[in-house]
């Protein structure tokens, strides 16, 4: 008997879980920056939404990878933060006024 009940709650955690990861979405876009300084700034704003479980940007690609949870937050909205924050992304260009408030080693050439 205790057999079939333990063996019954491994099956509906298994099942709790692979329900869980199915609102997992990973998507790498470009992101301009310069630094570490950028780097921490875009991964941070990244962070800061809920259902983002993972943030890394590479200052050499300037590629994000983002994993986050599709149900909880948008990739737009994801892109509006990165450009809250003074960078600009594929979807997303950050304001004037945010971007001329960054150091002068985050600044990076704008596309018009």
């Amino acid at each position: 008997m205790k057999k079939t009940v333990l063996l019954s709650m491994l099956f509906i955690l298994s099942i709790s879980f692979s329900a869980l990861a199915q609102n997992i979405k990973t998507e790498k876009f470009k992101v301009f920056g310069n630094c570490g300084m950028c780097e921490n700034r875009i991964e941070k704003a990244v962070l800061d939404l809920d259902g983002v479980s993972k943030a890394e940007w590479d200052k050499e690609t300037k590629m994000a990878e983002i994993s986050f949870d599709e149900s909880k937050v948008k990739l737009t909205d994801i892109h509006k933060a990165i450009a809250k924050v003074g960078h600009d992304t594929e979807k997303e260009k950050s304001s004037d006024e945010v971007y001329n408030s960054l150091a002068g080693c985050c600044k990076y050439e704008r596309k018009l």
